[in-house]
């Protein structure tokens, strides 16, 4: 890291949807949605470094996103603009999680810079102001800053903090970039999913509406939906894909469910997360 201002090396973790509703349409052409997220231990990583100079920078070139596109530039410029601050910062971001998995990366990424800087830059803006600030990033960016698992309705602005137990998840993570934009905008779309009547919600519970028209388009999200399925019925995608996960109870299961995944398809064991790493950073 080239900025020799104080620095924080913080995680920004992944997240899973256990469902994925499509309650309907607005008419600016945004999608309404209900939704039941979690935080999961896979995470990238962002350093972030205090610049006396006011420039907004990244240390290091990230491979398939521009400058433009990176949302870690974004959200320290946005929170440069919205309070005014006089410095700046230096940013390196290690990705993990892959793009286009439905996981949340680079919300995640986003999220995670605003509360660095929050501290960084002596702020002290309360998590209502930088979950503003976030929604212009970003439809998950908000529960990000929330702080823990919610469910999430509207455009995602509107957060309903959940307590769920810890579970572990087997992660199929195909090796296909699902743009979120496809998704939403093809014809077959189910756009007119109920609403909850209550916010209690059994193992299993719902469904990704997004999952079929993914999985009619990109045939590894459908062989990996289809493996996890035999393993679990709660399998399902989340969010736009390519991502697809089956909770579990135990590590061991979680860890048995991946062997019937195509030999080559990437995977991984996750545990839920009750609380973001970061929660006490506003």
């Amino acid at each position: 890291m080239s900025a020799a201002g104080p620095s924080l090396v913080v995680p920004a973790p992944a997240k899973i949807n256990l469902f994925l509703h499509v309650t309907g349409r607005r008419a600016d052409g945004y999608h309404t949605l209900e939704s039941l997220f979690v935080l999961i231990d896979f995470a990238d990583t962002v350093e972030v470094a205090v610049r006396a100079d006011g420039r907004v920078v990244r240390d290091v070139p990230i491979t398939g996103i521009s400058e433009s596109d990176d949302l870690t530039l974004r959200a320290a410029n946005a929170l440069r603009d919205a309070t005014g601050a006089t410095v700046g910062a230096t940013l390196r971001l290690t990705k993990r999680i892959p793009q286009g998995a439905g996981l949340g990366g680079g919300s995640s990424d986003a999220a995670s810079v605003l509360l660095a800087l929050n501290r960084l830059w002596s702020l002290r803006l309360p998590r209502g102001e930088l979950i503003r600030i976030g929604a212009a990033l970003g439809a998950d960016v908000p529960f990000f800053l929330g702080g823990g698992a919610a469910l999430v309705r509207g455009i995602g602005e509107r957060l309903t903090p959940m307590s769920l137990p810890v579970q572990w998840i087997a992660l199929a993570m195909p090796r296909v970039h699902v743009p979120t934009a496809t998704v939403f905008a093809a014809p077959q779309l189910t756009r007119s999913s109920p609403s909850a009547k209550i916010d209690v919600f059994s193992e299993g519970y719902g469904y990704n509406d997004l999952q079929d028209v993914a999985a009619a388009n990109y045939p590894q999200v459908r062989d990996a939906v289809r493996a996890l399925q035999r393993t679990s019925r709660a399998a399902r995608m989340t969010g736009s894909g390519a991502c697809v996960f089956a909770p579990f109870a135990t590590e061991r299961d979680a860890q048995a469910a991946l062997a019937s995944l195509p030999a080559e398809m990437p995977r991984r064991i996750a545990r839920t997360v009750a609380r973001h790493p970061l929660a006490s950073f506003a």
